[in-house]
């Protein structure tokens, strides 16, 4: 369904954060548990529903993660959230299926060189390993979904450029080895609008609604460009990092992925609704500018404030 004044547009979306995962494993402080849970608990408050806690890795890799499985037990007790997890092998998924979490994100490269820098594993490993996952998720009776996400969609900085079709291939490949669903990831802040309508338009084509999320950085300031450009092809569920924390281990000085604060506010500008309450949201970026000192924040809103012409209600319900 099309809002009436952006024809063309979905009437509502979904901003998932990311920020506990993918903005803190790229910081180099630990963020205490507590903290953890108490912003998992202001998101939720402020009315986000889809929240990615943490990853399955070895702690001595990313201690900054290490405390997942108590953040996904704290965040299933928040009614109607959706408790997301990354998972990068069969061990990690092992794990994801023991902590009751609702998703599994599969991260793939599509270029080869990040995926072996990344992973240790090319791009077609990846794909045979989810096919292991969704057998043992298949084994353990689990509603589990796993969301296959092919990152340097559009471009890497180890391999330079990547072709679209090798993204469209290992997206299809992805679907076929059982993930329930795909996303697509500008992961070293390559994208912009035109190559992100022209990606997404021929992914759509292949994927339909299984195409499920686009996850954007804001490395050279096109970010929420990028969301527009794919919320003009029907994609209506987009990541996001609060205050834009983070980055990519293979793309030194990028920033972060799009702000939640911006994007949340772009949207209901627009009159798409987001269920979000941006001044509660607005609120807990501030306790994590405290909670971080020191570290790399982003994020426009924050600096210049809401508008007065804002209307505070506007987008605010799904």
């Amino acid at each position: 369904m099309s809002t009436a004044s952006h024809p063309g547009l979905p009437a509502s979306a979904i901003v998932r954060e990311v920020g506990l995962r993918d903005g803190l494993q790229s910081l180099p402080v630990v963020l205490p548990t507590p903290s953890k849970m108490d912003w998992i608990d202001a998101a939720y408050a402020a009315g986000q529903r889809e929240i990615e806690v943490g990853s399955f890795v070895p702690a001595r890799l990313l201690p900054q993660l290490a405390d997942t499985d108590a953040l996904v037990a704290h965040a299933k007790k928040l009614p109607g959230l959706t408790v997301s997890v990354l998972v990068p092998n069969v061990k990690g998924a092992e794990r994801a299926l023991d902590s009751g979490a609702d998703l599994m994100l599969v991260p793939l490269s599509a270029s080869h060189a990040h995926s072996v820098a990344n992973l240790r594993k090319t791009p077609d490993e990846v794909v045979r390993m989810v096919g292991q996952m969704r057998a043992a998720r298949d084994a353990a009776g689990s509603s589990m979904l796993i969301e296959g996400g092919v990152g340097t969609a559009f471009g890497c900085t180890l391999q330079g450029a990547v072709p679209a079709q090798d993204v469209l291939r290992l997206m299809q490949a992805l679907l076929d080895a059982g993930a329930d669903r795909v996303s697509l990831a500008d992961t070293v802040g390559y994208a912009d609008p035109a190559a992100v309508q022209r990606l997404f338009t021929e992914a759509r084509r292949i994927a339909g609604e299984r195409l499920c999320c686009a996850h954007f950085h804001d490395t050279r300031g096109l970010g929420l460009a990028n969301v527009l450009a794919a919320l003009q092809t029907g994609v209506s569920r987009f990541d996001a990092c609060l205050a834009g924390i983070g980055g990519c281990p293979h793309a030194p000085g990028a920033s972060g992925n799009v702000s939640t604060e911006d994007l949340v506010f772009m949207l209901q500008s627009m009159g798409i609704a987001t269920g979000v309450d941006l001044d509660r949201l607005l609120a807990l970026r501030g306790s994590v500018d405290a909670w971080l000192p020191g570290q790399p924040l982003h994020g426009a809103v924050w600096r210049a404030g809401l508008p007065k012409a804002f209307p505070p209600s506007r987008g605010a319900s799904a």
